[in-house]
């Protein structure tokens, strides 16, 4: 049986939606057909009060960054209101101290924005979507921007492209942990068509 990990998803204002719903539906269905689930997702803001995503969707997060929980993974998704984000030094530092103390930090979309920003992204490569890319060299000016790939992986850092990206990614990141198997379960229960990152030797046995 594989240990619970936590996996803190950050929300705020005009955040885009599939680039959080996405991945919390990803980690939240991985094992639950065995009876219980892989990880333990929940939300963040800021203040721990309700957010507007993009397109009016309005969402109540579970704890702020005072309260929430320590995770083994963070991932922070994009939206325009990244730009807003960015600039926010209170938010950016603790994108900081919780990747510090994180197994993996994620981003979806211009949450690679963040990332940068936080200095998190210095001699990596990265990516973001695809209209976003000078916008990252501007906030990244120490990474390596792709623009011919979906998903970066570094290592303890893993970036996606834009919105749907981050299912692929989440998906990536549940074979890396648990095996092949595991991914692929959770994609037939979504009913979405995954394909394994090439050149990626994922281990085929399920560690759930």
């Amino acid at each position: 049986m594989s240990r619970v990990r936590n996996v803190a998803i950050l929300i705020f204002d005009e955040v885009e939606v599939l680039d959080f719903c996405g991945p919390f539906e990803v980690f939240s269905t991985t094992g639950q057909r065995a009876g219980a689930g892989d990880f333990n997702v929940y939300t963040v803001s800021q203040s721990g009060g309700p957010v507007r995503a993009r397109n009016g969707l309005r969402t109540v997060p579970d704890y702020s960054i005072e309260n929430a929980p320590q995770p083994e993974i963070l991932l922070v998704p994009g939206g325009y209101g990244t730009r807003q984000e960015v600039d926010n030094p209170r938010l950016i530092d603790w994108i900081r101290r919780c990747a510090e103390g994180a197994e993996l930090t994620l981003s979806v979309c211009t949450g690679a924005l963040l990332l940068g920003q936080a200095g998190l992204l210095e001699g990596l490569s990265a990516t973001t979507h695809h209209g976003a890319f000078d916008l990252l060299r501007k906030y990244a000016p120490g990474a390596e921007v792709r623009e011919d790939v979906r998903i970066v992986d570094n290592g303890t850092v893993v970036l996606s492209g834009g919105i749907s990206a981050g299912i692929d990614m989440s998906l990536h990141i549940v074979a890396r942990l648990l095996g092949q198997t595991a991914a692929e379960e959770t994609a037939e229960h979504m009913e979405y068509r995954w394909q394994p990152e090439p050149g990626m030797n994922y281990a085929r046995k399920s560690a759930s």
